[in-house]
């Protein structure tokens, strides 16, 4: 069979251009494993990424209410109190923090509670609520 100068093959048979239905099909079966594999590892890992966003937030907040005793001699009765003088104490040197007081990473409050001489401060997780596993539990320092 000799090709011509369009590109047939002379003798009845023609160049096959293109894939078939079956080659199609079995890249898609490839491609939707992969997509199987992989999903829930990306899931996990940003799960990961935000109870360690929500740590690091804690942390930074901790850090401000140290210095916030340091210089009021006690704990804020709220967060708010690290960013406007809610005691009307000279010794206040605020705001303590660079912008508002944040929220967690699944946008709800930190929950913060004070005696003026300790304090807790704690997310409740993905879920929001007390308590909880995995995803659901509590973050804290």
């Amino acid at each position: 069979m000799k090709q011509t100068s369009n590109g047939a093959l002379s003798g009845g048979a023609t160049a096959s251009k293109g894939f078939t239905l079956i080659e199609i099909l079995v890249v898609m079966a490839i491609i939707a494993m992969l997509a199987v594999m992989v999903a829930p590892n990306l899931f996990r890992q940003q799960a990961g990424a935000m109870r360690d966003v929500a740590l690091t937030e804690i942390s930074t907040l901790e850090a401000a209410l140290d210095i916030y005793r340091l210089d009021v001699g006690e704990y804020p009765d709220s967060l708010e109190g690290l960013m406007e003088n809610d005691t009307d104490r000279a010794s206040w040197n605020g705001p303590y923090l660079r912008r508002a007081v944040p929220t967690d990473p699944w946008d709800n409050d930190y929950v913060y509670e004070s005696n003026g001489r300790e304090f807790t401060l704690l997310s409740y997780g993905a879920d929001g609520m007390s308590g909880g596993e995995e995803d659901d539990a509590d973050i804290g320092l």
